[in-house]
């Protein structure tokens, strides 16, 4: 039997490129795709590609799935659309356009390209955006979506497209509504990677807020655990939470961060900006009950690892 193939939108990204490993490693062919767009430098996400590059399973396309020609995607077995143009903050204003191109425009014409494929598989990833300023907490599938940013909209929507083009065309699709994915390889601009990278250089640390707001995190490991459960045990049309069941105050994981690395944090406090809900902690029943996932990485490994991947990235900088 022919192995499995894969296709991985936003495959250098953070959540990605973990994703293409963990499937490489375990004998399934995959396709990547990747813009590689700006938002942050290029060169990272390369980087987090080095060893999926050298691999006779693997194969890269660099093409923007909203404005591209999408004839060029192979046929696979399961998609797995992780590509987003990401960040709440720089969500508003001008940038809006880049969101709806990235995260509407593209999701629909990958579904477009796929629809009549026989799948069996179209995994979306979504984000506890979705919910902005939740109702309730612990905050469960059931509770309706409002999102308190452009980004949340954006993703709101691709999650509706999802969902649709399986009610309509009886696509397998399943939505995974990710909560504060962390570890190696997060991207720049998000808090734990700001604030290792701020540790090691002798830098202070900017909190946004007072600090007490608190996060639902999920390690990277257990995102993409979440995803292969996804594609082989999901119910048709399926939405999940995707919460690491560890709660945690920033200020607390930055205390974390200060004995992991052995370093003493200069605090910076700034307003917290429009969009940016207070609290995250999502409801896991649903994937417990349908998937089996539990999360398997607390929060103080996790951070650990993702220190020590941070060590080597900034190897040195410390003035």
């Amino acid at each position: 039997m022919a192995e499995p193939h894969a296709l991985v939108t936003g495959a250098a990204g953070f959540i990605g490129s973990t994703l293409v490993d963990r499937l490489l490693e375990r004998g399934t062919r995959v396709t990547g795709v990747d813009c590689f767009t700006d938002y942050y430098d290029p060169a990272l996400k390369r980087r987090n590609l080095a060893a999926a590059a050298s691999h006779p399973g693997f194969r890269l396309l660099e093409l923007d799935l909203g404005a591209a020609d999408l004839a060029a995607l192979p046929e696979v077995r399961v998609v797995f659309h992780q590509a987003a143009q990401p960040g709440v903050r720089a969500s508003w204003g001008r940038e809006f356009a880049a969101y709806t191109h990235h995260n509407v425009l593209a999701t629909q014409r990958l579904l477009e390209r796929y629809r009549d494929a026989s799948l069996e598989r179209f995994v979306y990833a979504s984000s506890s955006s979705v919910y902005g300023d939740a109702e309730r907490f612990p905050t469960g599938e059931d509770l309706p979506p409002r999102p308190f940013s452009p980004y949340g909209v954006t993703k709101l929507a691709g999650e509706h497209l999802t969902l649709l083009y399986g009610r309509n065309f009886g696509m397998k699709v399943t939505a995974l509504r990710y909560f504060t994915v962390y570890g190696p390889r997060q991207r720049p601009d998000m808090a734990f990677h700001r604030f290792c990278r701020a540790l090691l250089r002798g830098e202070p640390i900017t909190i946004y807020g007072d600090g007490t707001q608190s996060r639902d995190f999920t390690f990277i490991t257990d995102a993409v655990e979440a995803n292969l459960r996804a594609w082989e045990r999901a119910a048709p049309q399926g939405v999940y939470n995707v919460g690491g069941g560890s709660q945690v105050e920033v200020r607390e994981a930055v205390a974390l961060l200060e004995r992991v690395l052995g370093v003493k944090a200069a605090l910076r406090f700034e307003p917290r900006p429009p969009g940016d809900p207070p609290r995250t902690r999502a409801d896991a029943a649903r994937i417990r009950a349908d998937l089996g996932f539990a999360p398997a990485t607390g929060i103080e490994q996790g951070l650990a690892a993702e220190a020590e991947w941070a060590r080597g990235l900034y190897a040195g900088a410390r003035s």
